[in-house]
């Protein structure tokens, strides 16, 4: 398979903050905010393999700031690196100045998706060619994250995590 650039895979959601999306304090709820990640990194993944994509595991969510009504929200998504059929999405989620339009980092997030066929089982997918600075660090990342993962769920031995000995030794 041909590796795939994380730009070919970017997904990029922008919607209004609408009452109904808000908690009594007018800020967005967090599970709409997940739900919207969730949209932009299953369209990101299903770009990246071109299959059916399924969410596997929300790995990382920081929300570092609130997000008020009215605020005008981006999602940007993209894959950070596949492996044998799962993929790593990392997403930065914006909100823009209603005065001024700047835009401002308010929180990211990782999620994995595995790509499967139409009877439920997983199937390979593409490797990832990261291309600038930033999408090779994540990519980097990325396989420290799933052997800490693995390594957590007892499906890796410590010893085997190539990524995790590094880090410590």
């Amino acid at each position: 398979m041909e590796p795939r650039t994380p730009m070919e895979s970017r997904t990029i959601i922008t919607d209004f903050v609408l009452p109904s999306e808000t908690n009594p304090i007018g800020n967005m709820f967090g599970g709409e905010l997940l739900a919207r990640m969730d949209r932009a990194a299953g369209i990101a993944a299903r770009r990246h393999s071109r299959r059916i994509v399924v969410t596997a595991s929300v790995n990382h969510v920081a929300f570092n700031k609130m997000i008020p009504l009215g605020s005008v929200v981006t999602v940007e998504a993209k894959v950070s690196r596949a492996f044998k059929s799962s993929m790593e999405i990392y997403m930065d989620v914006w909100i823009e100045d209603r005065e001024s339009g700047m835009r401002s980092k308010a929180n990211e997030a990782i999620y994995t998706f595995v790509a499967v066929d139409e009877m439920g089982s997983p199937v390979p997918v593409p490797p990832v060619k990261p291309e600038s600075e930033l999408e090779q660090e994540r990519y980097d990342a990325a396989l420290r994250r799933r052997q800490l993962s693995l390594v957590l769920a007892k499906k890796m031995n410590p010893k085997d995590a190539t990524e995790l000995k590094a880090l410590f030794t």
